[in-house]
């Protein structure tokens, strides 16, 4: 195989699985013989597929939830998780899946120490292993060297753990793992590598719950809810431990493991909580403080352990930083959640809702469409995921940021329809509809500005 020869778009020629397909990749229940592909091509794009699974279940543990009488999904975290997730796919508009795969393409044809058959079980075994070991190495790298973590905050920032916080992603992540993940291809070809460097990750969202206590004997060798509930906890004894994909094992071999305690009540999310719902924010905060203490720490070597050392290290402290310096979990347990009234949830969602159209389109397009269309698609993608987050923290300025965001996409619409329309780039129905939504909303705002209600909290 020569990486002159691999398109920079691997999977336009690959089926899409089915829903039950994709619903089996969340658990890794594929066979060998049908995730087996001769060329990266013919790899699925499993992530994507997987889209209806994630809803699926995403819905169902909220009915579940509602029967046993816990709240475990708020609308302000839940849309900011989502947002963190359509953030970190559109990434892909600049190939990082392909600098991936063309990095990792190149390794496999000048260094490879061996010749693996695609189609062999024991190469799709060895994978898997392969796979595994790497990510749990990623993992704690990303947790426990500063410069890494700010590529990996975005998912620990979530004060909640439900299936929706599985979906909040770093955009900047892959552009670090993948470099960990180089030592296999040594020797696994890659189209075997890119089946499992989708489903280890796929794997995972499926842990994100509190639904499920304890799964017997898989405990010992699967890393399960309970496992990375503590991995997400920010208790003291949660702090850098269960850093598995999906063999825990790795975790009792090198010291990381710690069993989740039922006497202690779990906190979730960040040891400093960002407190904001801004997905720009969600995204960058740490770099953000790691820039500040690289700039307020004295002496050369003090900067560069800043960036290669924990975040929670300080001059005349360990690697890692001191345990005894972490904050006492709060009893009971305070989250970031301003008050809003039920009326701008529910209009957050109509308008998460009224997203999905756009950014599916966006996706499936996204190397036919010219380089304008894309920067303005992603634009009403962020500025609406920017514009619910100002809501949810209740800034200042955030009715007028609303008002102005659906008039400028209103405007769009309103001037594109023709074009639109014709290019079949969205349905006819699908462009009035969302013309409807943004012209309505704008009133709405107006109105709401007019009338001064944002100042009488009214709203609020």
């Amino acid at each position: 195989m020569n990486v002159s020869q691999i398109t920079l778009v691997p999977h336009l020629e690959a089926y899409k699985p089915g829903f039950f397909e994709s619903l089996r990749s969340l658990f890794y229940f594929l066979l060998p013989s049908e995730s087996s592909f001769r060329d990266v091509s013919h790899v699925p794009d499993y992530t994507s597929a997987a889209v209806p699974a994630f809803f699926s279940l995403i819905f169902l543990e909220l009915i579940l939830c509602l029967l046993r009488g816990r709240r475990t999904l708020r609308v302000n975290d839940t849309i900011t998780s989502l947002n963190a997730g359509v953030a970190s796919r559109l990434i892909r508009l600049v190939s990082k899946r392909s600098i991936e795969l063309v990095l990792y393409i190149n390794v496999y044809d000048r260094f490879r120490l061996f010749d693996l058959p695609w189609d062999s079980n024991y190469t799709w075994i060895l994978s898997f292993i392969g796979m595994d070991f790497a990510y749990y190495w990623f993992h704690r790298l990303a947790h426990e060297v500063n410069i890494f973590w700010i590529s990996h905050q975005t998912h620990h920032s979530s004060e909640d753990y439900n299936l929706a916080t599985a979906l909040r992603q770093s955009s900047l992540q892959g552009f670090v793992s993948m470099f960990i993940y180089l030592p296999n291809a040594l020797f696994i070809p890659p189209s075997v590598h890119l089946v499992h460097s989708q489903v280890n990750i796929l794997f995972q969202f499926w842990i994100h719950t509190e639904l499920i206590d304890n799964l017997g004997p898989l405990e010992y060798i699967l890393n399960t809810p309970s496992h990375h509930r503590v991995h997400h906890g920010r208790n003291p004894y949660c702090i850098d431990k269960n850093y598995a994909g999906a063999l825990i094992i790795w975790d009792r071999m090198f010291g990381t493991f710690a069993a989740e305690r039922k006497e202690e009540d779990l906190a979730y999310g960040l040891v400093h909580p960002l407190n904001s719902f801004d997905p720009i924010y969600v995204q960058l905060g740490s770099l953000q403080s790691l820039c500040v203490r690289f700039w307020n720490t004295e002496g050369f070597w003090n900067k560069i352990s800043v960036l290669v050392k924990g975040p929670g290290w300080s001059p005349g402290k360990p690697r890692c930083g001191d345990f005894n310096d972490l904050p006492q979990v709060e009893k009971p347990i305070i989250k970031h959640d301003p008050d809003v009234s039920s009326w701008i949830s529910a209009y957050a969602l109509v308008h998460y809702v009224g997203l999905v159209p756009l950014y599916d389109k966006l996706m499936l397009l996204r190397h036919t469409l010219s380089a304008p269309s894309q920067a303005l698609d992603v634009t009403i993608q962020m500025s609406t995921a920017m514009c619910m987050g100002f809501l949810f923290d209740k800034k200042p300025y955030a009715y007028f940021s609303e008002l102005v965001r659906c008039l400028l996409i209103a405007t769009f619409f309103v001037t594109q329809q023709t074009d639109l329309e014709e290019s079949h780039e969205l349905p006819g129905i699908v462009v009035q509809g969302l013309q409807l939504l943004y012209l309505l909303s704008a009133f709405i705002w107006f109105l709401v500005l007019v009338m001064g209600d944002r100042d009488k909290g009214k709203l609020d």
